[in-house]
């Protein structure tokens, strides 16, 4: 049986932590006339995306809005209004968010999309999500007043260019962020950029199982685009955001706020009043895990406005371990930690780790202040399955795993041998490497000339070739060439003008 520690609370791939969302069959099917709003997608289609998870994404895209009803053309319409930037080199707005008002054309356009290639260019690609999609203000494509905005950024992970304070921007704008990274991301930067929280805004997903996800990730839109007058976003342990379409503009009045905590005592009533033209408020001090109603009285000069009211909960406090990270790793060593520390709400921490797929598990019991451990005797170029667990005070019991890899073992080339052939020409010979060889990297350069060296890659069973048309006093270098790395090589130098006896070297040196 497998031990209880190492049951996936969060099942996560590669070799940093990914969150794997759990299927969900009854979530995901928009109702007609279910969601109004403005969505747009930020897909990476830079070189880091290889052309098979490009088209994977394509085919994801395309089932996840295959259930919306889609809203017309212009700033006046309903529904849900869809557009589409990539991430390249140059970001592209594909489609705009008036130019697609039904299924079949939209994925049509999704099955076009052509891949961009070059650098992971997404602080540009902000930009022009902001200045030319989300923004404020009227224009062609430009999001409706008034109306829910959401950005989910799909992406591989590979973080090339700062992108909290664009994601903060549209944030702080009321744009809600959702993100999807089917590589190694960061899971502490990635859960600064979304929405929060970010257990339902924030997924992590091995590319061929996208499909996994679609239902869950649909229905967080749904929620985020759902026709209401008043909803709530932005929800964590003491606040939240109220916002609502605003129904004061060119009338006068004001707004009262009622915000009361259920089931609790008589008088925790609290009540707010703002301007006319006010459309959000945010909630503070309240208690975590704890249902409020919330209720918005417009006081208009002009007319009767009915009441407008919520609910919603707040997370509960979070357990430690939160995340996992593996920052060092060596060919038979991993450097582990994890938080944040819980002092007063653990107390102990075990960490469990074995090879994969089926290996024996081995087992670190630690006390409540430590957050990092160093696990040793490992296999070299191996991947483990690693789970910390936490043992609270409460009984609860909180467990986070992650895959960490090590490193591949790159034996040194052992002995170099230069053998003059006539008067410009030496036989490289050389001793080769262990087990694992890939090549061998073979590379010369002339001390007193300028430029680069000349090299090649030799085939693994290659243990000697012959150089010629050489000046003198050549420097000549060979490396074993490993799965993952060049392992330590020699250089010998070639003395042409002297007489013709072989030189050898057996000290280390990385050409």
């Amino acid at each position: 049986m497998q031990p209880r520690g190492l049951r996936l609370w969060l099942w996560l791939w590669g070799c940093v932590g990914l969150r794997l969302a759990a299927p969900q069959d009854a979530e995901g099917v928009p109702e007609p006339g279910c969601c109004e709003g403005e969505l747009l997608f930020l897909v990476d289609s830079s070189g880091s995306v290889s052309s098979y998870e490009f088209l994977r994404l394509r085919s994801f895209l395309g089932e996840l809005m295959g259930p919306f009803q889609l809203g017309g053309k212009g700033p006046g319409v309903g529904g849900v209004r869809v557009g589409l930037v990539q991430v390249g080199t140059e970001p592209r707005l594909e489609f705009g968010l008036d130019e697609h008002a039904d299924q079949a054309s939209l994925q049509r356009a999704i099955a076009a999309l052509e891949q961009l290639g070059g650098d992971t260019n997404t602080a540009s690609a902000l930009e022009l999500v902001w200045e030319r999609v989300l923004a404020p203000g009227w224009g062609p494509g430009k999001a409706r007043q008034g109306l829910p905005r959401v950005l989910v950024w799909l992406t591989d992970g590979v973080l090339s260019d700062p992108v909290l304070k664009p994601m903060a921007r549209l944030r702080e704008d009321g744009v809600a962020v959702l993100a999807v990274s089917t590589g190694h991301g960061n899971y502490q930067y990635l859960s600064s950029v979304v929405t929060p929280p970010s257990h339902r805004h924030l997924y992590f997903i091995d590319i061929d199982h996208m499909s996994i996800i679609t239902a869950e990730l649909r229905q967080a839109i749904i929620d985020l685009l759902r026709v209401a007058r008043l909803w709530v976003t932005d929800v964590g342990q003491h606040s939240a955001v109220l916002q609502w379409r605003p129904v004061l503009e060119g009338e006068g009045g004001f707004y009262q706020v009622l915000v009361e905590q259920q089931g609790g005592l008589s008088g925790s009533q609290r009540t707010l009043t703002l301007d006319a033209d006010a459309s959000s408020v945010q909630l503070t001090d309240l208690q975590p895990d704890t249902i409020y109603s919330a209720t918005l009285i417009p006081e208009s000069n002009q007319r009767y406005h009915p009441p407008l009211n919520t609910t919603f909960t707040t997370l509960s406090e979070e357990l430690s371990p939160v995340w996992v990270q593996v920052s060092e790793s060596s060919p038979h060593s991993v450097q582990l930690s994890w938080g944040p520390v819980q002092p007063g709400s653990v107390q102990r921490y075990q960490v469990q780790y074995s090879t994969l797929p089926r290996g024996e598990v081995r087992t670190v019991e630690l006390d409540p202040l430590q957050n990092h451990t160093v696990l040793t005797d490992l296999q070299p170029d191996a991947q483990y399955l690693v789970t910390v667990s936490a043992m609270h005070n409460s009984g609860q019991e909180r467990a986070l795993s992650v895959k960490a890899c090590t490193q591949e073992v790159l034996p040194a080339l052992s002995d170099l041998q230069l053998t003059p052939v006539g008067v410009d020409a030496v036989r490289v010979s050389w001793r080769g490497g262990e087990g694992g060889v890939r090549g061998y990297w073979l590379s010369w350069e002339t001390e007193y000339l300028p430029g680069p060296p000349s090299s090649r890659l030799l085939p693994p069973n290659s243990l000697s070739t012959l150089l010629s048309d050489l000046p003198p006093h050549t420097r000549v270098c060979v490396s074993p060439v490993y799965k993952s790395a060049r392992g330590q090589g020699l250089c010998c130098t070639a003395n042409l003008d002297t007489d013709s006896v072989p030189w050898g070297f057996r000290t280390h040196t990385n050409p």
